[in-house]
């Protein structure tokens, strides 16, 4: 069919929705991603030549690149739609060199949501390619090459092959080191609580010991507990002293950042950042609703904004009106200013429509989908809200110069939290009608021993909030950052905390004692803002990357000639190979440990290191059953003699029997509790918490 105008976007998503938009006279085609990139294979960066990269095709592009041309000339005009960020424009650029455009015309179109009236309009005012853009996106490629092309050689020669060092992953690394060292530096500290429970008529209510003579006092050690206990006569009365009561707002949180929905979608629907993202960018390209065709649910998902347009905010007031009353549109909410730093590039990832309420269009998303789309359309119009207002009381309660304190607080107005909570249950905790003046009864006394705790480990959502908060990377950098430290086998997930592994430790110390500036945040934060200053035009990228490399360059020198070779000693397994009988040894590979024969090359035997549970195989009744792991890095259980028996359960078996159809008893766990369950009918124990 014969068309006027191409428009280039990056998936085929994108394509298909954004052509139902547009008359016959267009075409949209895809890019699949970048098709020019320096070369794998070498640095492709000419250190003689002003830092200049050596672009290649990228391998496997050939048939795009070709269908891309072919479609071009016959076109009129092309206009290159790619995402509307640092990287889309780069694309651009590859884009309008491959296809031979005169970048003297207006061929760039943006639009931060893939709706009909934002794709049209973004049509109609076309703009040139920004330079600033293309220049920044390049700095941070060459930068990173430079990095990664001149700290890897080395790891791989001094440690082992297939080890990799980059900016932001040195730094998020070090950070999981750091952290797993302050655990293991950490004393733990005994203190005490003393928790009163009074009597006020029928009410009973707690309260938790304050201090002595109105001055809060710390209880270290049971010695101090039993000092306070001797002073009150607990059959005696107790005097309210004092009463205050209050009115506490609390606001609402902006729309959504990249990293904000990051943290939240792992507390609140268990999404792994990975897979956050992945949902929010089919929501972002389009789903299909119907009859109404593929839509744009959200806007583009890589911002660090918490700006909104007047038009997005003008259609969530008119929804909360009519939805919950107009008591509850804030009409002008407070302003949230961006974090320091933050680009402003785009809008806060908002729902495109505010009318497109999650149970409307819930039949047509999938269950991760609907879940993420309900997060952001909650958060969205939870901003334009007005705040929650909570009664709170406070009440100080004294005998013989000993206090305790009891706060109180009641859900006036709901406010925002008739959309969003951050908490997942907002409890009243109201205490009896109280003066100054009444006296109460005691009914018991609990004295608890506490330790101090160390502090946790990282989760991916602590990690990125941390590394945001230090001004480490950008939000397109962190999926990809935790992904690559985990790959490479630096860091393990457990319990979907982050733990170092012996490798992560060793090329953390290397990188830390010979290139210190990689992994210092202030030096990495500070190399953030000066790229974000050739974006804004504000400085040239060549200079920032000549600042950056003259003392690297010397610090590659000195680690080349001083690093020492680093030998991971195999650890003896305590069982000997059964193909040879030499002993078996336990090795580090790039994927983890595994066992091997002490004999190679002679011997090849492997074998990899599974977790038994210690119960027997419910089918074959021989083996144990193991913990395996899915391609997808999912936990799952099989027996040990697989392939011999196939048996399989992504819930941990227990090793008892049901009592009602004697089939095996497997453990499900959730965020708050572990529970038993038959495996084949409905019989269930009572949950453990």
């Amino acid at each position: 069919m014969a068309f006027k105008y191409l428009v280039i976007v990056e998936s085929p998503a994108k394509a298909k929705t954004i052509e139902k938009y547009l008359g016959r006279n267009y075409k949209v085609v895809a890019s699949l991603g970048h098709i020019r990139d320096l070369p794998k294979s070498r640095m492709g960066v000419d250190f003689e030549n002003d830092y200049q990269p050596d672009y290649i095709t990228i391998r496997g592009k050939g048939p795009v690149i070709k269908d891309l041309k072919k479609h071009a000339k016959k076109a009129e005009k092309v206009f290159l739609a790619a995402d509307p960020d640092r990287e889309g424009e780069a694309i651009a650029w590859h884009l309008s060199f491959l296809l031979d455009l005169n970048n003297e015309e207006k061929n760039r179109v943006v639009f931060n949501e893939i709706t009909k009236d934002a794709v049209k309009n973004a049509l109609k005012n076309p703009r040139h390619l920004d330079e600033d853009l293309i220049d920044s996106q390049q700095a941070r490629r060459v930068l990173d090459r430079i990095v990664g092309y001149q700290i890897s050689p080395l790891l791989w020669k001094k440690v082992k092959r297939g080890l990799s060092a980059g900016r932001v992953q040195s730094v998020a690394l070090k950070m999981i080191c750091d952290r797993e060292k302050e655990i293991k530096d950490f004393k733990p500290e005994e203190y005490w609580s003393l928790e009163a429970n009074f009597l006020k008529k029928r009410s009973k209510f707690k309260a938790n010991y304050y201090g002595l003579n109105g001055k809060k006092a710390d209880l270290p050690n049971n010695e101090a507990v039993q000092a306070v206990l001797e002073k009150l006569d607990q059959s005696g009365e107790f005097d309210v002293k004092k009463v205050v009561r209050k009115e506490r707002r609390r606001n609402p949180h902006p729309a959504f950042t990249t990293s904000s929905l990051q943290q939240e979608a792992a507390g609140k629907i268990n999404f792994r950042t990975r897979k956050t993202m992945m949902v929010a960018q089919q929501l972002y390209e389009g789903i299909s609703l119907g009859r109404g065709g593929a839509v744009g649910l959200i806007t583009y998902m890589r911002t660090d904004s918490t700006r909104l347009s007047e038009t997005a905010k003008a259609e969530a007031n008119e929804l909360i009106v009519s939805e919950f009353g107009e008591e509850y549109a804030a009409h002008k909410p407070k302003t949230q200013k961006n974090k320091s730093g933050a680009q402003d590039a785009h809008e806060a990832i908002r729902p495109t429509s505010a009318s497109r309420k999650p149970e409307d269009i819930k039949q047509y998303l999938s269950k991760d989908q609907y879940k993420l789309y309900q997060l952001i359309w909650s958060r969205f119009i939870a901003s334009q809200m007005k705040p929650a207002i909570y009664d709170t009381m406070r009440v100080d309660i004294e005998q013989n110069d000993v206090m305790f304190r009891a706060n109180g607080s009641k859900v006036k107005f709901k406010g925002y939290q008739m959309v969003y909570s951050e908490s997942k249950k907002e409890k009243d905790n109201m205490l009896p009608e109280l003066e100054e003046g009444d006296s109460v009864k005691l009914d018991s006394l609990e004295p608890n021993q506490h330790f101090t705790q160390p502090p946790a480990r990282y989760s991916e959502a602590t990690l990125i909030k941390t590394l945001e908060e230090n001004g480490v990377g950008r939000p397109s950098t962190y999926a990809p950052t935790l992904e690559t430290i985990q790959r490479r086998y630096y860091v393990t997930l457990k319990n979907k905390r982050f733990e170092p592994t012996e490798l992560g430790d060793i090329v953390n110390q290397i990188i830390g004692e010979f290139f210190p500036n990689i992994v210092d945040v202030n030096f990495t934060a500070d190399m953030e803002k000066d790229l974000d200053a050739v974006e804004d035009g504000k400085k040239e990228w060549i200079e920032v990357i000549d600042q950056f490399y003259r003392p690297f360059k010397e610090e590659v020198t000195h680690a080349e000639k001083e690093l020492e070779e680093v030998e991971i000693e195999d650890e003896p397994a305590g069982f000997d190979c059964e193909k040879c009988g030499s002993p078996m040894v336990i090795k580090m590979g790039r994927y983890g440990k595994f066992y091997a024969c002490s004999n190679f090359p002679d011997c090849r035997n492997t074998k990899p290191i599974v977790k038994k549970l210690g119960v027997t195989c419910p089918k074959c009744k021989k083996g144990e059953v193991v913990e395996r792991k899915s391609k997808k890095s999912r936990i799952f259980y099989g027996c040990e003699h697989y392939p011999d028996c196939d048996f399989t359960s992504w819930d941990k078996p227990i090793g008892r029997d049901c009592p009602k159809c004697d089939h095996y008893l497997v453990e499900k766990n959730t965020k708050k509790q572990s529970q038993v369950k038959c495996s084949n009918c409905d019989y269930e124990e009572a949950p453990q918490k």
